[in-house]
């Protein structure tokens, strides 16, 4: 009578240790791949990020806010931000693109005049990207 350790080697249904050593160098391979592709895009997308912080705001009158904000960019790189105001019921009553040029410093602060159709209540960047 035949063991079930004897019809397992007969029909291969046994790993060879270098047969498990090979499966395992593949795993680790794609895995070393994926933590490799992983970082490359993080550090990728990190390079051409613009941040955006919002200061301050000024309500001049009753067709106009200012909006201080503070951006960090890419050096070398032209910017541009949406800029906002909204009025007490968080309805958008102006909005207004700036574009800046590239410059050599890696933060810079700007006040920007946004006219509104109404009275506004607050002044703020919406969005900044590089172009």
């Amino acid at each position: 009578m035949t063991t079930h350790a004897q019809l397992d080697d007969r029909y291969g249904r046994t790993r060879s240790p270098r047969r498990r050593l090979v499966g395992w160098s593949i795993v680790a391979v794609l895995a070393l791949g994926a933590i490799g592709f992983l970082a490359w895009t993080t550090v990728s997308n990190s390079l051409n990020a613009v941040t955006a912080t919002d200061t301050g705001f000024t309500v001049d009158d009753d067709r106009s806010v200012s909006a201080t904000f503070q951006i960090t960019a890419p050096v070398g790189q032209p910017v541009a931000c949406a800029i906002e105001a909204r009025d007490e019921e968080h309805g958008t009553v102006g909005w207004r693109v700036v574009q800046y040029p590239a410059s050599e410093d890696h933060t810079r602060a700007f006040t920007e005049r946004i006219p509104t159709l109404s009275l506004a209540t607050t002044g703020f960047v919406n969005a900044c990207w590089v172009p």
